[in-house]
């Protein structure tokens, strides 16, 4: 689940997501961005951002079904693999500047709309 060239993760509302089971664990940097991990294997399964309490991001892999959706952003491309690709609208080096989220959200939203008519 964690060995991977690609980490995914989906963007999910705070006031939309709730831990029903189990005690996570905060794991890797204890700063302001929480990463939250299973306590007994140790996986990374959610992070709450720093600065950015109105969603969490949460691996893919912890969703029964991962299959409705495709990448519409990648980030951290500086340190991606040579010959590792995504089908994603959008490439940071990094991570977005604050002021391209909205965009970036009325984007996906758009592109959503558009899969669905």
């Amino acid at each position: 689940m964690t060995a991977s060239a690609y980490s995914l993760s989906v963007a999910i509302p705070s006031e939309g997501f709730a831990v029903t089971r189990g005690d996570p664990a905060i794991g890797g940097l204890h700063g302001a961005t929480r990463h939250y991990f299973c306590p007994h294997c140790m996986s990374w399964m959610f992070t709450r951002p720093e600065g950015m309490d109105w969603f969490v991001n949460l691996r893919a892999t912890m969703l029964d079904d991962a299959g409705w959706f495709t990448p519409f952003i990648e980030t951290w491309t500086s340190e991606k693999l040579q010959w590792a690709t995504t089908p994603a609208v959008h490439s940071y080096e990094t991570v977005p500047a604050m002021e391209d989220y909205e965009g970036l959200l009325q984007g996906y939203a758009e592109s959503v709309a558009k899969q669905e008519a």
